[in-house]
């Protein structure tokens, strides 16, 4: 067996946005530098693939839970509490 297939990737453990985006910057640097076979860098394109859409998943979460606190946050009546309409 050869050494990459001894102990399961780094990636396949629960990958945070930022192990997820240092791993796909040094995917675009392996293909960038060139001088890998073929097989090689198609491999690599499909895990920087995934990667992208790992890193995506955690920006929509990021957003949505933005979203999510900003609607909570503001008043449902337009800018003004209903307590203060009434005595408007």
């Amino acid at each position: 067996m050869s050494g990459s297939q001894d102990a399961p990737p780094a990636h396949e453990a629960s990958p945070t946005y930022e192990r997820a985006r240092a791993e796909l910057e040094e995917v675009v640097h392996r293909l960038e530098a060139g001088g890998i076979t073929l097989e090689e860098s198609l491999t690599l394109w499909e895990r920087g693939e995934a990667l992208t859409r790992t890193c995506q998943a955690f920006l929509d979460g990021a957003r949505a839970r933005l979203d999510t606190a900003r609607h909570a946050a503001a008043p449902a009546s337009g800018g003004q509490p209903e307590d203060a309409q009434a005595d408007a």
